[in-house]
């Protein structure tokens, strides 16, 4: 299989995703476990500053920077990432690396391109779902958590109906309004971190970058 030709800059920086690496991006599409603060949606009480920045990080349309994960046993590995909202995100793995995550707002794939294997995902199905949603409302049941130190506002967000006890956890800066990082936390208790840097927002993205190859995919 080939993959989808992109009109963005594919260089990464050095590094290679081990095995660990990819099941921790797993853990990131389909975790199951416990939300890390506050797991009693009414406890969940936002703060008109944490709601400005739940509006402001909705309200950037389009995103692309540098990212590093961290699995649950220490594992590190980096990359690029893509976001166009809603729904709409593209994770470029470092080389030596295979792997690529792509969501085109409907359908999340992980593809191996060594193996020419791809797992797919309904967006909907996947806490990725509510970082690209088009707006955070921290007055809703989704909420699980809300946290406020004076270097970082953590929102904690879940949807029993559609993910079970599946959260994401994302942590801004109270000052800049810029998200750091998104957590997962599965079943198991381990965490799967994003730091994500070097963002840019509201850059013109070609559609192709989050192109899901269905014809590879099905084999045609």
């Amino acid at each position: 299989m080939k993959e989808t030709t992109m009109n963005a800059d594919d260089t990464t920086p050095a590094g290679h995703m081990t095995r660990r690496n990819f099941a921790g991006l797993l853990a990131l599409l389909l975790a199951g476990g416990p939300s890390l603060l506050a797991s009693d949606p009414a406890a969940a009480q936002a703060s008109s500053t944490a709601q400005r920045i739940a509006n402001h990080f909705a309200s950037v349309k389009t995103m692309m920077g540098e990212f590093v994960q961290f699995g649950p046993r220490g594992e590190q590995t980096g990359g690029k990432f893509f976001i166009s909202r809603p729904g709409k995100i593209r994770f470029n793995y470092e080389d030596p690396s295979p792997m690529r995550v792509i969501s085109d707002g409907r359908t999340v794939v992980i593809g191996n391109r060594k193996l020419k294997t791809w797992d797919v995902y309904p967006l909907s199905k996947t806490p990725l779902k509510l970082l690209l949603g088009n707006q955070i409302d921290l007055s809703t049941k989704m909420v699980r958590g809300v946290k406020e130190e004076d270097d970082l506002i953590t929102i904690v967000l879940g949807d029993r109906n559609m993910f079970g006890s599946s959260t994401i956890t994302m942590m801004f800066d109270p000052k800049t309004y810029d998200l750091r990082q998104w957590t997962i936390r599965d079943a198991q208790g381990k965490d799967t971190s994003v730091m994500i840097f070097n963002v840019r927002n509201g850059v013109p993205l070609d559609p192709k970058v989050f192109a899901v190859p269905y014809d590879e995919i099905h084999g045609r």
